[in-house]
């Protein structure tokens, strides 16, 4: 019996859109929107189209071997010199790194949350006895109780349900703001670089296409068709029906923010420093409607990046140290918890951040051209890559070595 493979659904996809539009992705887009107009859209389209691909091959990688991403390059590189410097960058950049942003996922919840129940009695009275943020305390709490039950067609369904409510947030913001379609479109398909925005350029592509997401994927496909009665062909069919729906409807939910911004802010004398300023600043245009759609877009955004982040890096660790299930969840939990003290105490982990993107841009065109070799090697059978797709995915490796080599010099020289 054949399966009819719908042309679009939801599935482990879902968890990587969850993760790349986190707050780092708000602030990102609408900065970018703010200072550029909509001349920076195709960096966002490009940034789509680079994660189309590299999630492909990850998840076609986990469906074919069974194992995450961390469990393949645990094996490729057993007996090189490359094992301990690769396990030991993949730990500083994805272990080290989401605690870092796990602080930044959090903190950007609770902006959204102040900024829908500002006055709140309760809030009120956490603050003046020292809680510097107490959203943090019920946030974190959310991503412990989501990722505790280690179900993952429940943490699937939360996150299918997140996106989807940021998707509604805000392109419903975006059409309240009324923005210039013809300069959308350019923005899109002409490519500008306007003086000063390479590294705008730079946080709207580091901001998608992500190395732990590529581990996420993986581990995710592995497990979610593992004891499936499907072959393996309608498994992929299923995955790439995932890719094609997820990824481009976060594509779709950065350029509804970054446009916004270019709509509200653009050639105006107005100052944006965070995605709760832009909420603010749409109450002229839109009413009240549109600062209640950002602040929940950007709440929803935080809570599915705080969901993700820590699972992705447990996934990572796991593959390349296997893990007990106690060990797996302890290493989840403890980058819960360090992003909640951080986001509690309004702690800046500015020297971390660097750090962690330091690491992420080292690491993202090493894991993508051994996600390259991977889904080329014996181990992949019928399902290796075409010609095709290697001239794609080598194209796309290149760019990102390209655009990490720059953000290293940024980030080490200037």
């Amino acid at each position: 019996m054949t399966l009819k493979t719908p042309l679009f659904t939801l599935g482990p996809a879902t968890l990587v859109t969850a993760a790349f539009i986190g707050p780092g992705t708000v602030i990102s887009a609408s900065l970018a929107g703010a200072n550029y107009g909509y001349a920076l859209l195709w960096a966002l389209l490009f940034s789509i189209f680079a994660t189309l691909v590299l999630q492909e091959m990850a998840a076609r990688l986990g469906i074919v071997t069974g194992q995450g991403l961390g469990e393949n390059l645990r094996l490729m590189f057993n007996r090189t010199w490359l094992k301990y410097p690769m396990i030991l960058l993949i730990l500083a950049a994805v272990v080290i790194g989401n605690s870092a942003y796990q602080g930044g996922n959090i903190s950007g919840a609770s902006m959204g949350a102040d900024a829908l129940w500002q006055h709140s009695w309760l809030i009120s009275t956490l603050r003046e006895r020292g809680l510097a943020n107490p959203w943090a305390l019920l946030i974190g709490a959310i991503a412990i109780a989501v990722l505790w039950q280690r179900n993952y067609l429940l943490i699937e369904r939360c996150l299918i349900s997140l996106v989807l409510l940021m998707s509604l947030a805000f392109l419903a913001t975006l059409l309240l703001s009324k923005p210039d379609v013809p300069a959308l479109l350019r923005g899109l398909f002409v490519p500008t670089l306007p003086a000063g925005a390479v590294l705008s350029v730079i946080a709207l592509v580091g901001t998608t296409v992500v190395p732990y997401s590529l581990f996420l994927h993986a581990a995710a496909s592995a497990r979610k068709w593992q004891g499936s009665s499907l072959d393996t062909k309608q498994q992929l069919a299923l995955s790439n029906a995932d890719i094609r729906t997820a990824i481009p409807l976060g594509g779709l939910i950065s350029i509804a923010i970054l446009s916004t911004a270019a709509a509200a802010f653009f050639g105006r004398s107005h100052q944006i420093n965070n995605a709760v300023d832009l909420a603010q600043s749409l109450e002229p245009l839109a009413g009240n409607a549109a600062v209640w759609l950002m602040a929940g877009g950007l709440l929803a955004a935080g809570i599915s990046s705080a969901i993700t982040a820590p699972l992705a890096a447990a996934y990572a660790l796991n593959g390349l140290i296997p893990l007990s299930k106690s060990q797996f969840r302890a290493c989840w939990l403890l980058i819960v918890l360090i992003g909640v003290g951080l986001s509690s105490m309004a702690v800046k982990p500015l020297a971390i951040i660097w750090f962690a993107q330091v690491a992420n841009g080292i690491l993202l065109p090493l894991i993508s051209l051994a996600l390259l070799l991977a889904v080329n090697s014996p181990i992949m059978g019928q399902y290796k890559n075409t010609l095709k797709q290697n001239t794609i995915a080598v194209l796309v490796c290149l760019l990102t070595l390209l655009l990490s080599g720059r953000s290293l010099y940024l980030a080490i020289v200037v």
